[in-house]
């Protein structure tokens, strides 16, 4: 069916899903997710699904800037071959150097038509086999004894590992991990993310204070263009490091590796600009011998299966963090990866697997280019 399609509309839907509760993080709170959702359409009836979920401090979009740019990105691709990824990205790259989150919504959508084509999965399009694995639960920055009452009913629901916010002061972020530890015992693995949230002194002090609490690693302990301090961070506690919003794409991959800032990379689909990046920046690191995890933002399932798919092609990928549309009060996926608590297996029909229910497209506002 390659060179026979062609892109004949792009329909792009708002959508707004609340929170069940905020959730903060050091540089900012959340109460809903402020997504969209990319329709590309083809000459043969087939379509892909992708879905824009911009975090405003880290990737610098709105739903607003996204809404505007996806109509733009929907006109430079109009009537084009949408097998043809390269090209179609690398145009789509050029024309809008930032908006990763935007970009990887065409990506996915992209990929997704893909499979269908192909009538493969997309693991098996990516070249990969079917594996399930793990997610963790992440719990946002709260006072101590709330955060150690979420991480002991995450225990108690089956959850492999918890994930924990930080990035206040040395002391209270101390006290949280030490609750949390004390409620959970000494056997399940706490990962910590600070989003940027400490200087170097405060990191590397607070890092030493928890090397003795069974810390997995600890993602983006100070501002995200200090590559140079996250080095000597990592040279100074025994706990490892995580590049998070310092990595977007493989030129940062490349960047972090050379420079030995850290021992992992989180690679996102809303900060890579999509799957296409995202092989990429795996590919530096496994050439640099550095092992990865997928992470979110707070997607809906439709998002998280289409990295789901990339992390069961990838074996690389050690550790997935895909929990984000656990903070959402509707699931608007029909479809899509199922999860058994934190166990998440891929789908198996053509693509990646997931659609929104079109009666919750119904309810969101929608423009279509063609």
């Amino acid at each position: 069916m390659a060179g026979q399609l062609k892109i004949t509309s792009i329909d792009i839907y708002k959508a707004d899903i609340p929170f069940h509760e905020p959730f903060r993080i050091a540089i900012m709170e959340f109460t809903s997710a402020e997504s969209l959702f990319i329709k590309i359409n083809t000459s043969e009836g087939l379509y892909g699904m992708g879905e824009a979920n911009p975090t405003p401090v880290i990737t610098g979009e709105t739903q607003a800037i996204n809404l505007a740019g996806a109509v733009d990105l929907a006109k430079l691709i109009l009537n084009k071959d949408p097998l043809d990824i390269e090209t179609r990205m690398r145009d789509i790259d050029k024309f809008l150097v930032h908006n990763s989150t935007l970009r990887s919504a065409f990506d996915i959508a992209l990929y997704d038509l893909l499979g269908k084509s192909a009538s493969l999965p997309l693991y098996a399009v990516l070249g990969g086999g079917k594996r399930s694995f793990w997610t963790d639960n992440t719990i946002g920055i709260n006072d101590p004894e709330y955060m150690a009452d979420k991480a002991l009913d995450y225990r108690k629901q089956g959850f492999k590992a918890i994930k924990v916010k930080l990035g206040t002061t040395m002391a209270e972020d101390v006290e949280r991990i030490a609750r949390i530890r004390k409620a959970l015992g000494d056997n399940l693995p706490i990962r910590i993310d600070a989003n940027q949230g400490w200087d170097y002194k405060t990191a590397t002090a607070t890092l030493n204070a928890l090397e003795l609490m069974g810390i997995e690693y600890c993602e983006q302990p100070i501002a995200h263009w200090d590559y140079e301090n996250m080095r000597r961070i990592r040279q100074n506690t025994s706990i490892a490091i995580m590049a998070d919003e310092s990595l977007f794409d493989h030129h940062d991959a490349y960047k972090l590796a050379s420079m030995g800032c850290c021992d992992y990379f989180n690679i996102k689909l809303a900060k890579s600009g999509g799957i296409h990046t995202a092989l990429k920046i795996n590919a530096i690191a496994e050439g640099a011998g550095i092992q990865c995890m997928m992470g979110s933002m707070t997607e809906t399932r439709l998002g998280l299966t289409a990295a789901a798919h990339v992390v069961s092609a990838r074996p690389n990928i050690r550790y997935a963090d895909l929990d984000g549309f656990m903070f959402l009060k509707e699931d608007p996926v029909v479809g899509g990866s199922e999860y058994d608590v934190g166990e998440i297996h891929v789908p198996e029909v053509p693509g990646h697997g997931a659609d929104i229910d079109p009666k919750f497209l119904k309810r969101c506002e929608c423009v279509t280019v063609k």
